[in-house]
Formats: structure tokens, C-alpha cells, sequence
């Protein structure tokens, strides 16, 4: 639960936000009939995400909405010099508190978090204490999972 401030009083409520992520598409040449292109790939990854997050509970967060309607769109990579699509997703997510959604933006796919409620929050020295150990528990396990995968 998120502390806030309300009429001079602190009310505890869960936090509910907004998260847009990009899931990244790169084209992959075929071996008889050429490859799908990227825009194909980018809304086969983000369908196959979505089934997660509709399948898969996370614990403390409540998904609330899933919002497909953004457009796929292509830009020019130039380190990798080809084409790249993205497919985005809008995520309305409910959560008990903040060190929740840590998952959601420590990941390559996100782009932006909009806070819809409370307007404003107040934390504590414990609870600031807390999130950022939260943080670097993350990122440590997000350092790994990328060590063991480029390292095999």
C-alpha cells in the first residue's frame, strides 16, 4: 500500500498506473522462402507477451487493462543497419506498492509509466530503503539472465 496525503490526513490506497512497452520485431532471413518481415515478427512477440500477462500472475500487481491499439511502426537501426518494428502495448496495472513494478521497467521493451493514481505519494525513509534494494535485486537478476544468455 502507497501512503498519500488527503486533506492533511495519510490515506494508504494501492497504486494504479499506466506502462507502455515496445516489443522489438528484427526480420529473420528464411531458408527456401524468404523471411517474415518485421512488422510480422514485432506483433507475433507482443501477442505472445500479452498471453503472459494474461496467463501468468505476477505477484502484487493487477492487471488490469491491456491496450493493443497502438500502431506498429519501423525505424532504421543503425547498429545493427536494417530495419527494426515495434509493436507497442498499454498495460493499466494495479499494485501494491512501488518495489511491484520494478519488473515492468527494468525491461528493454519499456518506454514510459504515467501514474494515474494517487496524485501524489509519500514514502519513508524504510520504504526508499526497500525500493532501491528492490531495484538492485533486479538489475542484478536482469545482469545474469543477460551473462548466461550471450555467454553459452
Amino acid at each position: 500500500m502507497i501512503k498519500y496525503q488527503s486533506g492533511g490526513e495519510q490515506v494508504e490506497a494501492d497504486l494504479r498506473v499506466k506502462i507502455r512497452l515496445d516489443f522489438k520485431g528484427v526480420s529473420r532471413p528464411g531458408r527456401l522462402f524468404g523471411g517474415k518481415p518485421t512488422e510480422k515478427v514485432a506483433e507475433e512477440v507482443r501477442e505472445q507477451q500479452v498471453a503472459l500477462f494474461r496467463n501468468v500472475p505476477v505477484q502484487g500487481v493487477q492487471i488490469e487493462d491491456i491496450n493493443l491499439a497502438g500502431e506498429i511502426y519501423t525505424i532504421f537501426d543503425e547498429k545493427a543497419n536494417n530495419e527494426v518494428a515495434f509493436a507497442p502495448v498499454e498495460l493499466t496495472v494495479v499494485a501494491a506498492g512501488l518495489e511491484d513494478l520494478i519488473r515492468f521497467v527494468i525491461r528493454e521493451e519499456f518506454r514510459r509509466i504515467e501514474i494515474l493514481e494517487p496524485a501524489g505519494i509519500v514514502l519513508s525513509r524504510f520504504e526508499v530503503e526497500r525500493l532501491l534494494f528492490k531495484v538492485n535485486e533486479e538489475a542484478r537478476g536482469l545482469r545474469e539472465w543477460l551473462e548466461h544468455k550471450y555467454n553459452r
